[in-house]
């Protein structure tokens, strides 16, 4: 048994005689059925604590030659049910149980803050091929120092193939995250060690984070991508499932329901069976979608008895306080919707897949997903705070005093969202009055200028709607009309129309003569009229003067 080479069972054998193992290897299985094809690079990114290491371990155990497995697998649900291989034969569980060398090899180990990312290479190099060298002395080597070539001499020779199973593959993105020469140099290694290697028999990657996009360094694109925004047939195995925590809960004696409120709400999606999938189009299949649960807290939860915050142990609050600081587009505001039960919908396309670089706030919250900091649904392409535990390291991240006016700005906006619903008119213009002075460099100087800033102004109302500017009545367009989400359609559809140094009556005329409400006759009954005026010349010296004046009308 070897140290890279070869390290055969003995930290798998260490988590399943744990106090809780939950059996996940049933995943070998999935690996199987692409072991020497095509689709033989695998690359699995999720967040620390959910037993990223602990599924490499397993991997290691199962296909290493020099193992001698059988006894650990043959009890565990790989052994006790047989899967199809997609060609339609029946693939045995132990197929390809110790029928490979395999290579494991933990990033971190390398890469460090004082070494250069050259230096790392180099000494992984040499300390892998070490034991090539000790363990096949019969072969002729070429060069010491290069191990695509070593694994070339060797499996020439011995003519078997190779697995590879890479952890924190992305260590030198965390560690080393402003070198982007180094980076580039990573890359390319891992590309031509791994790349069109008939050698190999199964690459295996693991991380916190997914492939690096870099132009021509996107060179990894041969690898089959399962992150937390797609695990797809990784799903079950990314987390705890439901049914798996249930049966920790009996077990353990702990009630289901305070463990799922503290630990579960990540929603991610396995792939669609193919006999479910007219089903799933047509609207009547949602089997796919399952929860997951934080497993290291899971744990803890059970074996202490105490349901509490856990997260924190492993993880600073400082790492999600330096993101989340960053204002891009309003990313504060959108945290704090977000800490009050809301869901913003996010473009992830244009992320990095590293910790730098940010083009926008939706950037920063792709990477909290990939951190485990937000949930994502994949359906409505939603980002949320997924459970309390979560929830109360945001409350710690945004204690500080450059948090006040953020969530001030929110709790006023909230204010104005129930004032609207109750349709008390002079408090809502009252509101936007208060709302307009904290808005600091916003100047009305138009109806546009107006629109912006009531929207500002109902910020929280995107937790219970949708919002859509200008929208085509038939006889003209409404300025804001505030739909409800399909969670809270016992909401009223909000159709506020804006003036600019006019009046509120003028806007709500137009409202009725125009006929606006037509539009929204699936919500007839259900709609609330908001007229809005600005009028920038009233004299301040006039008692409980306001710029704003507000009519509410039931449509």
């Amino acid at each position: 048994m070897g140290t890279f080479l070869n390290p055969g069972k003995n930290a798998f054998k260490e988590a399943v005689r744990s106090e809780i193992y939950v059996d996940k290897t049933d995943m070998i299985r999935h690996l199987n059925a692409v072991v020497g094809t095509k689709q033989k690079y695998v690359s699995v990114s999720r967040p620390r604590r959910f037993g990223k290491s602990m599924a490499a371990d397993m991997i290691c155990a199962y296909y290493d030659r020099t193992a001698e497995s059988r006894a650990v697998f043959e009890n565990f649900r790989i052994a006790k049910g047989e899967r199809d291989t997609a060609d339609g034969n029946s693939a045995s569980w132990d197929a390809w149980l110790g029928h490979f060398d395999v290579v494991r090899i933990v990033m971190t180990r390398f890469f460090k803050k004082q070494f250069t990312v050259q230096e790392g290479l180099s000494r992984l190099q040499d300390l892998v091929i070490r034991e090539f060298r000790k363990t096949y002395p019969m072969v002729d080597y070429y060069n010491d120092h290069d191990l695509l070539q070593t694994v070339e001499d060797v499996y020439t020779t011995i003519d078997r193939q190779v697995v590879f199973v890479i952890d924190e593959w992305d260590a030198v993105f965390r560690i080393r995250p402003d070198d982007r020469d180094g980076q580039n140099e990573y890359l390319d290694f891992l590309r031509d060690l791994l790349k069109d290697n008939d050698r190999i028999a199964l690459a295996y990657m693991t991380g916190i984070l997914p492939i690096k996009k870099y132009g021509e360094h996107s060179a990894l694109n041969m690898f089959t991508e399962y992150s937390m925004m797609a695990p797809r047939q990784f799903a079950p195995y990314t987390g705890f499932t439901d049914t798996e925590v249930r049966m920790l809960c009996s077990r353990y004696d702990m009630k289901y329901d305070d463990i799922a409120k503290w630990y579960d709400g990540y929603r991610v999606s396995d792939r669609i069976p193919t006999d479910k999938r007219e089903a799933y189009r047509s609207g009547m299949y949602q089997g796919h979608v399952m929860a997951l649960y934080s497993p290291l807290s899971v744990v803890e939860s059970m074996t202490t008895g105490m349901i509490r915050n856990y997260w924190n142990k492993t993880e600073s609050y400082e790492a999600l306080a330096e993101y989340i600081r960053m204002d891009y587009g309003g990313l504060k505001s959108a945290v704090a919707l977000l800490m009050d039960g809301g869901r913003i919908r996010i473009d992830t396309s244009s992320y990095q897949n590293d910790m730098t670089t940010f083009h926008g706030r939706d950037d920063v919250f792709s990477l909290l997903i990939h951190l485990g900091y937000l949930g994502y649904d994949d359906s409505t392409e939603e980002v949320f705070i997924p459970n309390r535990e979560i929830l109360d390291e945001f409350r710690t991240s945004t204690k500080s005093e450059e948090w006040d006016s953020t969530f001030h700005s929110f709790s006023l906006s909230q204010e104005i969202l129930k004032a609207t619903w109750n349709m008390e008119e002079e408090k809502v213009a009252e509101l936007l009055e208060k709302a307009h002075d904290q808005a600091a460099g916003i100047t009305y100087n138009s109806e546009a200028a107006l629109s912006y800033a009531i929207q500002l102004a109902y910020y929280a109302a995107q937790k219970y709607y949708t919002t859509i500017l200008e929208l085509d009545t038939g006889k003209g367009f409404a300025d804001i009309v505030y739909l409800p989400s399909p969670a809270y359609q016992d909401k009223p559809v909000l159709l506020i129309e804006l003036k600019y140094e006019k009046t509120a009556e003028t806007a709500l005329s137009q409202i009725r003569r125009r006929h606006y409400p037509d539009r929204l006759q699936h919500y007839k009954g259900n709609i609330l009229l908001v007229a809005v005026n600005y009028d920038r010349e009233i004299k301040s010296d006039k008692e409980g003067f306001k710029h704003h004046t507000c009519l509410i009308r039931r449509a």
